[in-house]
């Protein structure tokens, strides 16, 4: 078994730390990469942090994933509402997936509501700000384990 998890992140999140602070906090992507690579290593796995605001880069990073990844979690962005291609990428990976939200997607307007990447998911982790990415790899590392 790889020790590898893929954590992958959709458009927009380079701009954490600006980008509505209210609703997603102050760190930023660079904190969160800093602490999944610490958690995952206390844990004896490794991490492949990526982010890209190009759905088809999203979607060959989970072709990558396949061969590389034991677990993939996945903070899709915009593109959980609206990437069928993202959706059918992910349901090729065949080991763990968790759908990570920042914010609590269901407190949000209505058109947050809809995840298409949901249907496919392991689990979600939603609205536990930055810290959910943590508590993702945590719990990525006794799906992994498990599997």
């Amino acid at each position: 078994m790889t020790n590898k998890i893929f954590v992958l992140n959709g458009p927009n999140l380079n701009l954490l730390g600006e980008r509505e602070p209210s609703i997603y906090g102050p760190t930023t992507l660079a904190d969160i990469r800093d602490r999944c690579e610490a958690k995952a290593a206390s844990l004896g796995f490794s991490v492949d942090f990526r982010q890209t605001n190009f759905e088809g880069e999203l979607v060959e990073s989970v072709h990558q994933a396949r061969n590389e990844a034991c677990g993939i979690i996945i903070n899709p962005a915009g593109y959980t509402f609206t990437s069928i291609a993202l959706l059918d990428a992910l349901k090729t990976f065949d080991g763990p997936k968790i759908e990570l939200h920042i914010s609590n997607v269901h407190a949000r307007e209505s058109i947050y509501h809809n995840s298409l990447i949901s249907r496919t998911a392991t689990g979600i982790m939603i609205g536990f700000g930055a810290r959910g990415y943590e508590l993702a790899i945590e719990a990525m590392a006794d799906l992994a384990r498990s599997s």
